[in-house]
């Protein structure tokens, strides 16, 4: 019996997850409260290494760190506020794809559980 599919391959897999992180961070950089954190930020290289963080979080192939996630947040000033739009956004984003309301839930509590390896502010 075939095991049942991941969250990751729920979501088309490397290349769903990839279209899905161009569409987000589309948002994401027209968004006044978030492009600032993005300044100078090259939209390829944030859709690899996201691709990386969401392959993991969502049981792909990929492997990233709780660490690497606090080191990589630290010092950008990302508040509260900032999270909880950047949460927005990718929950518009994926209902926008036509992601099962399931799915979307599960997805957002993968992303909420590293909270606190994102945000500066508790």
């Amino acid at each position: 019996m075939p095991a049942d599919p991941t969250l990751y391959e729920r979501l088309g897999g490397a290349e769903g997850v990839r279209h899905l992180l161009v569409a987000f961070y589309g948002r994401v950089f027209a968004d006044p409260l978030l492009a600032p954190i993005f300044e100078g930020v090259e939209m390829a290289r944030l859709v690899r290494m996201q691709a990386e963080f969401f392959g993991t979080a969502l049981d792909g192939p990929h492997t990233a760190s709780a660490a690497d996630l606090a080191r990589i947040h630290a010092g950008r000033g990302i508040h509260t506020r900032h999270f909880a739009s950047f949460c927005q956004h990718l929950g518009s984003t994926l209902q926008a794809a036509g992601v099962e309301d399931d799915d979307i839930r599960a997805v957002m509590d993968r992303i909420l559980a590293h909270r606190k390896d994102i945000v500066g502010d508790g």
